[in-house]
């Protein structure tokens, strides 16, 4: 019931951290951008600017789903910051493209995330199969001795899962930074237009703050039940 509780609130959290970052993208959506550019033209040029000739700038289906690809090394940018012509637009195109920068410098946290693939992928795996086996057959798996081995791998895969999302924020942080000092010391941006990109890119980290929060509370929730299993059985 707890661990429902938890997942619960974090979900809300989330949803209504998404929903306020669509909120803002919408509004400054309808600001045109006084040097009248694009997320694509902002991206480009940023890239040129920090001597970064290899990375493709291109346009990706959905809402919001920009990112970096650092495997076909592309800025890939959804519709509306690719055409978009407004503070939000370049805000996020600059942070991808401070993605690109941090894999063009070698930035060790980038190239610690990149490296943690691979667990986190296996163990988000291993904990969806698990909490399968908790939801219909938890009352005879917590009435045998296997219970607290099982508890133990949880731990452990919530454990990579926390220092995954603990890594991203740096990151994240970095990558908006360094979006935020290319806006202010290109020009692209007026003072003005430079706080509406720095309020969406502000919004945009929260979600991952709000990921990273959950993940904890998630791992200290199984810690608290092995722990209280070792108790019982001393």
């Amino acid at each position: 019931m707890e661990l429902l509780i938890i997942s619960l609130v974090f979900m809300g959290l989330g949803w209504l951290v998404q929903r306020r970052l669509r909120n803002k993208f919408d509004y400054y959506s309808q600001i045109h951008l006084t040097k009248d550019i694009t997320g694509q033209q902002a991206a480009e040029r940023m890239l040129a600017d920090n001597g970064i000739r290899d990375v493709r700038v291109i346009s990706v289906e959905g809402r919001l789903t920009d990112h970096y690809n650092p495997s076909d090394k592309t800025v890939n940018l959804s519709h509306d910051v690719y055409y978009g012509r407004n503070a939000a637009a370049v805000a996020v195109a600059a942070h991808e493209c401070g993605h690109a920068v941090q894999h063009a410098r070698a930035y060790s946290m980038l190239g610690l995330r990149s490296k943690m693939v691979p667990a986190t992928n296996i163990s988000a795996r291993i904990l969806n199969i698990l909490m399968m086996v908790m939801m219909f057959g938890g009352l005879a798996v917590l009435g045998t001795g296997a219970a607290p081995m099982l508890v133990a791998v949880m731990v452990g895969c919530n454990l990579v899962l926390t220092l995954f999302a603990a890594v991203t924020l740096p990151v994240e942080f970095d990558a908006s930074n360094r979006a935020l000092a290319w806006l202010s010391s290109s020009g692209v941006v007026s003072s003005q237009e430079h706080e509406m990109a720095k309020d969406a890119l502000w919004w945009a980290a929260m979600t991952y703050v709000v990921a990273a929060l959950g993940a904890l509370a998630q791992l200290l929730y199984w810690v608290a039940m092995l722990m209280g299993m070792n108790r019982d059985d001393d």
